[in-house]
């Protein structure tokens, strides 16, 4: 019998673990349950003898990779696959895949969410400002931006959008405004919503020139990777002006400096909480463990993200 290990340091909702398991059953294959380790050691003796892998966060590194002997396939559970050593899969011989669009409409309330909790000032008992009738840009227009396009439509905001892979008659059919650059987009809106990857030409792309040319009354709001924002920069903006808000499902590096000097001016999720919905956590697990089963029965690597 094939096994599939679940290895998740923050687990997946029991409700999620018991659909994985019932997939798994019915196609004959056994279930190996690790959750809330606190040692890689014993991530490396679970994934001795299982054939496939799914994890949340959990970093599946060269180690890993080595450890696991039979492993086939490892499956991230959500669309950011950064804790994937894709070089060392594809050494071991490891298909590695993620499964876009499973988390996408949690990631997108969230965004809105914080993008409803800035102008409303932290819910501080002022008087706040409203969405209807400002412009939210999406920068990197994928599955979770356009949920955010969706939902940001509903608060009656204009909606702008930036990806240059992404060809502007699509964009269009979803009654969303195209821009030709990403300065134009920060430019143009009072609210950014970043959904880039982190990767070597993301990494620290986000920095003072974009960020200080947005309007009065600047948020921006990121539910992506922190990585892709130039923090030094991100503090001078701060500094150099008072209507700038940030927000961000996961805590940056400066994050006590903004607290000491800016409060009120920001919002940091406690961990990352993009994907935190007992929805998102059965959508992709379930799609993980369905995309194990169709890879190792049937060869399909329509999710594939290694060479």
């Amino acid at each position: 019998m094939k096994k599939v290990l679940v290895a998740t340091e923050k687990p997946f909702a029991p409700a999620a673990v018991a659909q994985i398991k019932e997939v798994l059953d019915k196609a004959n294959y056994e279930l190996v349950l690790l959750e809330k380790y606190t040692e890689k050691s014993e991530l490396l003796k679970a994934v001795e003898n299982v054939d496939g892998m799914i994890v949340r966060s959990d970093k599946v590194t060269k180690e890993v990779i080595d450890a696991a002997k039979n492993l086939k396939i490892v499956i991230r559970a959500g669309a950011g696959y950064d804790n994937l050593d894709l070089e060392a899969c594809t050494a071991g011989n490891v298909v590695a895949m993620n499964t876009p669009g499973q988390n996408s409409n949690a990631v997108a309330e969230l965004a809105l969410g914080m993008a409803v909790m800035m102008a409303r000032g932290n819910y501080n008992g002022k008087a706040g400002t409203e969405l209807r009738h400002k412009k939210i840009g999406i920068h990197a227009y994928g599955n979770v931006g356009r949920y955010v396009a969706e939902i940001a439509k509903g608060f009656g905001m204009e909606v702008l959008a930036f990806d240059p892979f992404v060809d502007a008659e699509t964009i269009k059919k979803d009654g969303v405004t195209p821009v030709a650059t990403v300065e134009e987009l920060y430019s143009t809106c009072q609210y950014i919503s970043l959904h880039i990857p982190a990767n070597d030409k993301t990494k620290k792309s986000i920095g003072f020139d974009l960020l200080n040319s947005m309007p009065k009354g600047a948020t921006l709001i990121n539910t992506a990777r922190k990585e892709v924002i130039n923090e030094e920069e991100l503090l001078k903006v701060f500094a150099e002006r008072d209507d700038f808000r940030y927000v961000s499902d996961i805590a940056p590096e400066c994050k006590d400096e903004i607290a000491e000097k800016f409060e009120g001016k920001f919002f940091f999720t406690p961990k990352k909480m993009g994907a935190q919905t007992a929805e998102a956590n059965i959508n992709a697990g379930v799609a993980g463990a369905n995309q194990i089963i169709d890879f190792i029965e049937n060869g399909n690597e329509t999710f594939k993200v290694n060479k």
